[in-house]
This record gives structure tokens, sequence and C-alpha cells, in this order.
């Protein structure tokens, strides 16, 4: 399983302090409604050749990971 913490950052001066992909201003909300929309990671590798596959990734496991502890609270 790809540590999420590499790869996701939160900056409170980039897109309102939301979790987005380390170096770039692309959300974690962005990948997974690509993915939920029915891009592939090769699609959307294709339309933003900055990001990795671990990136993307990243994204899906930060997502695990808060419905974890949102679980988890309840």
């Amino acid at each position: 399983m790809v540590d999420y913490r590499e790869y996701i950052v939160m900056d409170p001066n980039k897109r309102f302090g939301k979790p987005c992909i380390s170096g770039t201003r692309i959300a974690v909300f962005d990948v997974l409604n690509w993915l939920a929309n029915g891009m592939t990671k090769e699609d959307i590798q294709q339309d933003f050749p900055e990001l990795n596959e671990k990136q993307i990734l990243a994204c899906l496991a930060y997502a695990a990971d808060r419905e974890h502890k949102t679980r988890a609270a309840a």
C-alpha cells in the first residue's frame, strides 16, 4: 500500500488548505472525482503528465484512511 503522507500535503495557501498532491495544485478531491467519473489512471496521466501512478494511488489511500477514521469515530 502507498503511504499517502509521502504524496499528500495540506497548505493553507493552496486550494484553501485542501489536501493536494505535493508539488501541484491538484486536490485529492479532483483525482477522486475523475476516477469516480470513469477516468482510468492512464487517462489522468495523459491529461496531467506531472502525476504518476503512486500519486494517484495515494489519493485513494488518503480517502480510505479518512473513511476508516470516520467509521472508527462513530
